[in-house]
């Protein structure tokens, strides 16, 4: 059973769910279950992340948190409305909040920097049309040229987003 179908499995113990950057001056911490992730492979998150795409889970603002390092972090407004925050020793890209969301009132947290083992039973690509070409995305999770639309169902719910 693929975990993007079967829900938290495995050794996802649920939240909270903690992480941190590379060299470890920041940490934070996630209070709630994580129950989604978008794979974006727009040309900024590739260039942030320096790979195919990048992936985030997306979280009420009030359940993330930074426990440590709050001064180490930096942001930069990578578009209008967009705004990433990072380490700024070691450059390991934390968060991406952007006033366009579908989500107001969200954070959008790397899951590349977690360290608590979670299972995300929603996911989905985004912004494929302008995806590395060197890239195949072949997982079979649903993809969207641009963003995912407003009112389009989440993956395996039939919620609206």
């Amino acid at each position: 059973m693929n975990t993007h179908e079967s829900g938290r499995s495995g050794h996802d113990k649920g939240p909270p769910y903690r992480g941190g950057c590379l060299c470890g001056a920041v940490r934070y911490e996630v209070g709630t279950v994580i129950d989604r992730a978008s794979h974006c492979h727009c040309s900024m998150c590739r260039k942030a992340h320096g790979a195919a795409f990048a992936t985030y889970a997306t979280v009420p603002a009030e359940h993330f948190r930074i426990t440590q390092g709050a001064d180490s972090l930096r942001s930069y407004v990578s578009s209008p409305g967009n705004t990433r925050t990072f380490c700024m020793h070691c450059g390991s890209p934390i968060t991406w909040v952007s006033e366009h969301a579908p989500d107001q009132g969200s954070v959008d947290v790397t899951l590349g920097t977690l360290e608590t083992a979670v299972q995300v039973p929603q996911q989905w690509h985004i912004f494929v049309a302008s995806k590395a070409p060197w890239y195949v995305i072949d997982d079979g999770l649903p993809q969207w040229p641009q963003r995912r639309p407003r009112g389009t169902a989440r993956p395996g719910t039939g919620e609206p987003s």
